[in-house]
């Protein structure tokens, strides 16, 4: 039961990811369709829109101005003015440009001094009515002289909350979008470029209230079955670890009498027989669940492989293991590089695009489209990447083949030779009432054993 509900947990953590990266999508265009006069929805290359004219250059300045002092009557989100603590709330437009020049065009002369200088104007919410801001915008600060003009960059924060989250019974986040529009005037072809950029901050809600709602209703039922899977899974880790134990005192039995009778050294892989590797991961998958469960209550609700012994088992088993690890990375590539990429957005995307890489595919595109405005989020998915291709590419696909060209030698030459017998199954032969036959070697090890009264002091049943 903890395992499944460590998994159900990994899943509901993943799809609110899913949620979130949704969210800050779907608000990146609605802000872009706001404050970007004439876009048509989709972006021209790696820029949002272009202008051609001095004309549609104010037009674009002043619709952003505009479209910030209505904001609230016009946006279907439920969106508000940022504030920020040291510089206040406000819309914030800097130009930069070279140093004053004089240009002449019918003669060709041009006289620019190349250093630049940078000027910026605060037009805040509240004054975006008042006579203080009328006499800001007819400021000499909006006549651009374009010959000289590197970019306009327009910046303000806004806030916003995501209200889908109380239907998967969830606190609602609250947001901070940092816009920045910026005019690219850099080539001085004629050709204005118009970016769009927002980064996304979520934050905790503070003061807020859900009257009747599910959520409400339901978090001391959602804190009890957590306090229960808690109780079960420790119940389940205590059984398996003293299954273990038992399995350890059992091994160290059966070592110390193998060496007073017979002399030899228990080999290591006979020693492994005493354990079941599938406690072990029992184990940790009840550790991972009462601590994973143990946070979840903390903040509310914020939310491989053994006894396989043959040709076609062993394939199976290493299959499953690297299934193990390639869903691990799945998950991984959901969680942490959903809002960074677009091949990382839903989980059937991240499992269909690592596929992709293990065949050699898509792999430059994959590598290029990482956002790069995290030194820290480019890092790990560079990180993540690189240990993903190798490990696949360069291990994994050589040692399945590895292991199919090894089983199918080591089952000949059994089939030639007879299949070994180990200390083990020789002592559990001497000391069964029925016989072992040798033609049973043949079977994946599996001996059966009839206990004689006479041997009660020595077998121990674990």
């Amino acid at each position: 039961m903890g395992e499944g509900e460590g998994d159900k947990r990994l899943i509901f953590f993943g799809l609110s990811n899913q949620l979130v990266v949704s969210f800050k999508e779907e608000n990146t265009v609605a802000f872009k369709h706001l404050f970007l006069k004439g876009y048509s929805g989709v972006d021209e290359d790696d820029y949002s829109c272009s202008i051609y004219t001095q004309q549609e250059a104010y037009d674009s300045i002043f619709y952003v101005i505009n479209q910030y002092k209505q904001l609230k009557n016009i946006s279907l989100g439920t969106l508000g003015y940022g504030q920020d603590e040291n510089e206040g709330s406000g819309l914030k437009i800097c130009k930069q440009q070279y140093k004053k020049g004089t240009m002449l065009p019918s003669n060709d002369t041009l006289n620019i001094d190349v250093a630049t200088e940078t000027e910026c104007i605060l037009l805040k919410p509240q004054e975006l009515a008042s006579k203080k801001a009328e006499l800001k915008l007819n400021s000499s600060f909006f006549n651009l002289e374009f010959y000289r003009l590197i970019q306009v960059e327009i910046s303000f924060k806004l806030k916003g909350i995501a209200l889908q989250t109380i239907h998967a019974r969830e606190l609602p986040d609250c947001y901070v979008f940092q816009n920045t529009i910026t005019l690219n005037n850099r080539a001085h072809s004629g050709k204005i470029k118009i970016y769009f950029d927002s980064d996304t901050d979520i934050q905790e809600c503070k003061d807020w209230h859900i009257s009747g709602s599910i959520l409400q209703k339901n978090t001391q039922y959602v804190l009890v079955f957590d306090g229960f899977v808690i109780i079960s899974c420790l119940a389940s880790l205590i059984l398996c670890t003293r299954s273990i134990i038992l399995a350890l005192k059992l091994q160290k039995r059966f070592v110390n009498f193998f060496l007073e009778k017979y002399k030899r050294h228990v080999c290591h892989a006979d020693r492994l027989e005493f354990i079941n590797g599938w406690y072990v991961l029992v184990i940790i998958s009840d550790m991972m669940t009462i601590i994973g469960s143990i946070l979840k209550m903390e903040i509310k609700a914020k939310v491989l492989i053994l006894t396989m012994q043959a040709s076609l088992p062993k394939v199976l088993r290493f299959c499953c293991c690297a299934g193990m690890i390639y869903l691990g990375y799945t998950f991984c590539g959901w969680i942490v590089l959903g809002p960074y990429h677009e091949k990382f957005e839903d989980l059937n995307t991240v499992a269909e695009c690592l596929f992709s890489l293990v065949n050699g595919d898509d792999m430059f595109a994959t590598f290029a489209q990482i956002q790069q405005k995290s030194m820290l989020v480019w890092l790990f998915s560079r990180l993540y990447l690189y240990s993903f291709i190798s490990l696949f590419i360069y291990m994994i696909l050589s040692l399945f083949i590895a292991l199919i060209t090894d089983s199918y030698d080591t089952i000949k030459k059994y089939q030639q030779s007879g299949f070994p017998v180990t200390d083990l199954h020789e002592f559990l032969k001497e000391c069964g009432s029925v016989g072992y036959r040798k033609e049973q070697a043949s079977m994946p090890f599996i001996c059966c054993c009839r206990r004689q009264q006479s041997d009660d002091n020595l077998i121990l049943i674990n």
